[in-house]
């Protein structure tokens, strides 16, 4: 993924190019994220901040952790969050993640650019970093179970997609308890929770 690069500044019409229904990801994202009113929130993968920044207008007292790989993402996200109820930093999913712990964490887009193996380890960390009953976010691209359901082009080197129910079976054996917020097509909104 290190060869690729995003511009922060094209990145909204690039999302609606390719992915028909990111508008509708982003607000099942968002409402998963505020049902569980959460205080600190780690975003994995912030990318240009939009995601964050919608989180935050529907929380006005959350404070967003948000990594990501790229500087120039960063540099665009810095542009649209709060820097007061903000922090960025340079990271990538493979990374130990920030101590925390958090009420919750979300990612959006970013997983499935790791494979089976690493997803199930980054599931596994998050689990690590939340708060007893923090919940998990996950909204991103999947191997739908009908071929004729992948909307969304991939390359299977950078995009790694795995079915969604692999994805909610490592969840569960990370401590979590999944369900899916909402899906259609190749795209899925989980909400996984830690047990009190």
């Amino acid at each position: 993924m290190s060869d690729f690069t995003w511009d922060p500044n094209t990145y909204l019409d690039v999302m609606a190019e390719e992915i028909p229904d990111y508008r509708r990801l982003q607000s099942e994202l968002a409402a998963a994220v505020a049902e569980a009113d959460p205080r600190t929130i780690l975003d994995l993968g912030v990318g240009s901040g939009l995601t964050a920044r919608r989180v935050a207008e529907a929380l006005p007292q959350a404070h967003i952790h948000g990594i990501d790989e790229s500087e120039e993402m960063l540099a665009g996200a810095r542009k649209v969050l709060d820097h007061h109820r903000s922090t960025l930093s340079l990271g990538r999913l493979e990374d130990s993640l920030p101590n925390g712990p958090f009420d919750l964490v979300m990612s959006t887009l970013a997983v499935h650019h790791l494979g089976g193996e690493g997803k199930a380890d980054l599931f596994s960390r998050i689990a690590r970093v939340l708060v007893p009953g923090g919940r998990f976010v996950l909204a991103d691209l999947v191997v739908p179970p009908d071929p004729a359901d992948v909307i969304t082009p991939i390359d299977g080197v950078i995009d790694t997609p795995s079915p969604l129910a692999e994805q909610l079976d490592w969840l569960s054996e990370a401590g979590l308890t999944p369900r899916v917020a909402w899906q259609h097509r190749d795209l899925a909104v989980v909400a996984a929770d830690m047990v009190d």
